[in-house]
């Protein structure tokens, strides 16, 4: 009982009460205020910088995470005047494939860990697989709140898996994901992002992309408002990254619209701001050299 009155201390110095109604009228007036001013060219390049081009398959295989991972060197190469991509975002079995394989500069190698993507397995398992990710070359990882345990209110289970495998990690980022399509509500994404801030993620992130419901307008803007009153509360500034379902350039658009509105554009130009996808690479490729492209 002491352990869970500890957390809701900490959710109470929070704005918890936007419905989701509230929510949705306030995200989108946002947009249609703001959006225009970021429906630019300069901003296609910069939401090219925050792509994680990701693989995440059943059929993936070395072979064809190698394939994927050569595109990603042809592009860097035919086009160096353009910002590199994020990251390539695989399973912690092909870090080594991509850390070996990859040439480009600048982009990082992520990878999902901690039982992706319903985090229903050990502690001992998911703090072992995040270790041979980051042996093999990972440079960041991604790991699953257990969002079962946060619905039954085991705050305390969640942090302690946070935190751990954030000291496997070191200096390496860890990115939390919320899994928001099955927390529902803005009140429940608000609390499951302050609690993963406060027990060491470095980006909050919206969505495995394996469920019914991934990234929305509404869970983007949630999570920003909860990480720009976490920073004005600690002065640390953590990560945002939308995930699961964007698929074109309007809507990533949409994303960069919610995230410079709320937390600066600055903010984007640091790397904070990221975009998991397997699809909106190549729309932007094309958008951004008018040229029928498909990199990736």
């Amino acid at each position: 009982m002491e352990e869970t009155n500890k957390y809701y201390e900490a959710f109470n110095l929070y704005d918890l009460t936007m419905s989701d109604r509230q929510v949705h009228d306030a995200v989108s007036q946002l947009i249609a205020d703001h959006r225009h001013a970021y429906d630019t060219p300069q901003v296609l390049r910069q939401l090219l910088g925050t792509i994680e081009l990701t693989t995440l398959t059943v059929t993936d295989s070395q072979e064809s995470v190698m394939r994927f991972t050569e595109r990603v060197n042809r592009w860097a190469n035919d086009y160096p005047e353009l910002p590199p991509l994020a990251t390539i975002c695989v399973y912690p079995n092909f870090a080594g494939i991509v850390s070996n394989t990859l040439e480009a500069d600048g982009i990082r190698v992520a990878c999902v860990s901690g039982g992706f993507p319903s985090s229903q397995t050990f502690l001992e398992v998911k703090t072992i697989e995040t270790a041979l990710a980051l042996k093999d070359g990972a440079d960041e990882i991604d790991m699953v709140l257990s969002v079962g345990a946060f619905l039954s209110e085991d705050f305390e289970t969640c942090a302690d898996e946070i935190a751990e495998l954030k000291e496997v990690c070191g200096e390496h980022p860890l990115k939390v994901i919320l899994e928001t399509g099955e927390l529902k509500s803005a009140y429940n994404i608000k609390k499951a992002s302050i609690l993963a801030m406060y027990a060491g993620a470095d980006f909050i992130k919206t969505s495995t992309g394996k469920v019914s419901v991934s990234a929305t307008p509404e869970a983007a803007y949630t999570m920003c408002r909860a990480i720009r009153e976490y920073h004005e509360k600690t002065g640390r500034w953590v990560g945002f990254k939308a995930a699961g379902g964007i698929k074109t350039v309007a809507e990533a658009i949409d994303y960069y619209t919610i995230v410079a509105e709320i937390l600066g554009e600055d903010y984007i130009r640091r790397g904070l701001f990221r975009i998991g996808t397997s699809r909106l690479a190549n729309l932007l490729a094309q958008a951004i050299t008018n040229e029928d492209v498909t990199p990736f």
